[in-house]
């Protein structure tokens, strides 16, 4: 059996705010999820800065678990 590979998702300000909408999450709340400060959620909300390496990974699979819908743009 393959293990099960996460798909690589570019979270960008609007993907991340989403997702902390669709759990019904503040920025504090979803920090401490993440093991990280609500400054550098709010960063990525404003898009100062973009989650990357394993923030990327967990909001990833948090997403999945949550069943978040990702809206790809055109």
């Amino acid at each position: 059996m393959k293990p099960h590979k996460q798909k690589s998702i570019h979270w960008n300000s609007e993907r991340v705010r989403e997702l902390r909408s669709h759990l019904g999450m503040t920025q504090q709340e979803l920090a401490e999820e993440l093991g990280t400060r609500q400054q550098t959620i709010s960063e990525w909300e404003t898009g100062m800065y973009s989650p990357r390496g394993t923030s990327s990974t967990v909001l990833s699979i948090i997403a999945e678990r949550s069943s978040f819908k990702y809206r790809v743009r055109r």
